[in-house]
């Protein structure tokens, strides 16, 4: 799971492209507490979803002509720049070229062979968000890609990320962690489109997790703020308890009871 030791290749951060901002927030602030503060009058009306004053995510406003709403996973880069080139050299593209966002740290948004989009963020001022692995945080991220293998090469060039296989129920899962840290610090799994009709219907992108207290009650609440779920709480012997869900938006996300060791 994730923390906020963080490594290059990981996930670092994570923001919300919304239709509604204000919106998102009735809806998240009554799914986990979330409360938005503002990044400030230059920040473009970008800012931060916080639990108890801490950060765990960014999120603004987007137009249609910035893709239906979503949520987009940052992954840590010691050179933004060059991670964007190694993107390219490896067959995907650079939607949003590296920059400077107010002294914080670089970042840019990339998209992987597949076409599935996702950010890099270098870490200058901020490292990250404050709280990851606890609830009302990230803890886990998922990629549904029609094809594993190409997903896993083209991540390990760019980003030095490492898969490998654990047995589950019915087969074996795709996991993945950086580099540094080895399987010690897995943060996330690749499943193919095609093991999950709703997700293949949907289109190929990077799932967050969102840990919870009660996945039921969660789910609850969701559809009673204006969300769908997507797919039941379901129990995973040796994971935990989990659903997947949308917002009211459309943007795609999963929470978890995690199984506690022992």
């Amino acid at each position: 799971m994730l923390t906020t030791r963080f490594v290059n290749g990981a996930p670092n951060w994570i923001d919300l492209g919304t239709a509604d901002i204000e919106g998102a927030t009735t809806f998240y602030g009554g799914l986990f507490g979330w409360r938005f503060r503002s990044a400030g009058p230059d920040a473009g009306g970008y800012g931060f979803f916080q639990l108890d004053g801490r950060t765990v995510a960014g999120g603004m406003q987007t137009g249609p002509e910035q893709g239906p709403p979503s949520w987009t996973v940052y992954f840590q880069s010691a050179d933004a720049q060059a991670t964007a080139k190694a993107a390219e050299a490896a067959h995907g593209r650079v939607l949003a070229q590296p920059m400077d966002v107010m002294g914080k740290g670089h970042m840019a948004i990339l998209a992987d062979q597949a076409g599935v989009s996702f950010g890099i963020w270098q870490p200058g001022q901020t490292k990250g968000v404050d709280l990851a692995g606890e609830p009302g945080s990230l803890c886990w991220v998922e990629l549904y890609t029609p094809d594993e293998a190409a997903a896993a090469a083209f991540y390990n060039r760019v980003l030095g990320m490492e898969t490998s296989a654990v047995p589950f129920p019915g087969g074996t899962y795709t996991c993945v962690n950086p580099a540094e840290g080895g399987e010690g610090a897995m943060f996330g799994g690749v499943v193919p489109l095609a093991f999950d009709p709703a997700e293949a219907e949907a289109g190929a992108y990077w799932l967050p997790y969102f840990e919870v207290e009660d996945t039921d009650a969660v789910v609850d609440r969701a559809q009673g703020l204006g969300g769908r779920v997507r797919m039941p709480p379901t129990t995973m012997e040796g994971v935990g308890r989990m659903a997947k869900l949308s917002d009211p938006y459309g943007a795609r996300f999963a929470v978890i009871r995690s199984a506690q060791p022992g």
